[in-house]
């Protein structure tokens, strides 16, 4: 669990260098355009805070899923067989694990910071 955990998080880090840069600022990612400059065509940058809510929304939307595919199982639907929906409950028990794991993470480096000296 851990090993996935820890790759879950190299993945965030990956992320947020490539959009950001290794220096942590826009202009670091190999943008050469002058600081007035706009760009029509580019993708939107998007926060952290927007980051880590499309993660809390695909968490749930897997939990919902899974419920959804577990009450058809139940109801009898015939399209909803046992593997599916033991698989769609797994996927969405450990997106969940993962979201906790990234929670507590977060949490622990924010009390880091809390308790630096000053």
């Amino acid at each position: 669990m851990t090993d996935a955990i820890s790759s879950i998080l190299s993945q965030i880090r990956a992320h947020e260098t490539r959009t950001l840069g290794p220096l942590g600022n826009p202009a670091a990612a190999g943008d050469a355009r002058p600081s007035g400059a706009v760009d029509v065509g580019a993708p939107a940058r998007t926060s952290f805070q927007q980051t880590l809510n499309n993660a809390i929304d695909g968490v749930s939307q897997a939990q919902n899923e899974a419920g959804a595919l577990q009450q058809a199982f139940e109801m009898g639907d015939p399209r909803a067989d046992l593997a599916r929906v033991m698989v769609a409950m797994q996927q969405s028990q450990v997106a969940f694990k993962a979201a906790v794991e990234v929670r507590n993470r977060l949490v622990q480096a924010y009390q880091d910071v809390m308790n630096m000296p000053v």
